[in-house]
């Protein structure tokens, strides 16, 4: 059993939201712990899960709560074509080994894939459209939630190693990667840190959901030029917003946000001095942007 407080930052929906939802259409219908708070069974999360990532592709939530799991999943299906048609070649093959448990082929596999393509190429062509069709699988309700864990971990030690080979890294712009504390997914933090890394920027990872007043006190001590920041649409929007206020009134003047992911709101909007960055591709182009208006080498 979860608290409404674990709910919110698990599926990205608010306690407001919950509470709404509750009134209005009897779902979730939570029991009480011996405080008389709210207690969410895992069957709710899951059905709130699907509910969230189902009104982000743009469904209204009186018409879908009520939906069974199974309906939801079917929904999901008809809004994400399969795998086999989406893909080819080695994505479908690793898939192929995620969902059959050969995680040390998987591994195998997805190291001989960086060795052949580079850092960079890997990490565009092979793990940003692979995290995003374990994504959907997910949604569909193809893998299972430990299956997308054990996808994550394996990426994960693959960046951090191939990171941490890069010779001679730069020193700016020095940027620190993390995440707000709603945030629990690191993958895009941690290719973007590749990226970052290959372009001669000095990066400092923080890990994810860490607390605003903790990132930017982190920015002043580490003396950085950016903080870069990740999100999925896990996140609730207002949080979102209210954390981009805090973290910018917190921050040195001098010190750019910039923020990317899959958020929906990223691409809708473009909140007040924050630049954001529709995908991995702009990075480059928001680096040497950077490095012109300061006149700052690549090199330094």
């Amino acid at each position: 059993m979860l608290s409404i407080a674990a709910v919110e930052r698990d599926t990205g929906l608010s306690k407001d939201t919950l509470r709404v939802w509750e009134r209005r259409y009897g779902f979730p219908m939570p029991s009480r712990d011996a405080s008389g708070e709210r207690c969410y069974c895992s069957e709710d999360i899951d059905k709130l899960r699907l509910v969230k990532r189902l009104m982000d592709s743009g469904h209204r939530p009186g018409k879908i709560v009520h939906r069974s799991c199974v309906e939801l999943r079917e929904i999901a299906l008809e809004l994400s074509p399969s795998v086999e048609e989406e893909s080819t070649g080695d994505l479908a093959g690793y898939l192929a080994l995620l969902r059959s448990h050969r995680v040390d082929e998987l591994r195998r596999t997805l190291s001989q894939s960086l060795l052949r393509a580079g850092l960079a190429r890997f990490v565009s062509e092979t793990i940003a459209p692979l995290t995003v069709l374990v994504g959907e699988e997910w949604a569909r309700g193809a893998i299972e939630i430990f299956e997308e864990h054990l996808f994550t971990e394996t990426v994960q030690v693959l960046l951090r190693n191939a990171i941490n080979t890069i010779p001679e890294p730069g020193s700016r712009p020095k940027i620190l990667l993390t995440t707000f504390p709603q945030e629990p997914h690191g993958l895009g933090l941690l290719m973007a840190e590749a990226l970052l890394t290959l372009e001669r920027c000095k990066c400092v990872s923080l890990g994810v959901q860490t607390p605003i007043w903790d990132i930017a006190r982190a920015a002043e001590v580490q003396r950085v030029d950016i903080v870069a920041l990740s999100f999925s649409p896990i996140v609730n929007n207002h949080q979102m917003l209210e954390g981009f206020v805090e973290l910018r009134q917190r921050l040195d003047a001098g010190v750019e946000i910039w923020a990317g992911g899959t958020h929906p709101l990223l691409q809708r909007r473009h909140p007040p001095d924050i630049r954001t960055l529709s995908g991995l591709a702009d990075l480059h182009v928001a680096v040497d942007e950077w490095r012109a208006r300061l006149g700052v080498a690549a090199a330094l």
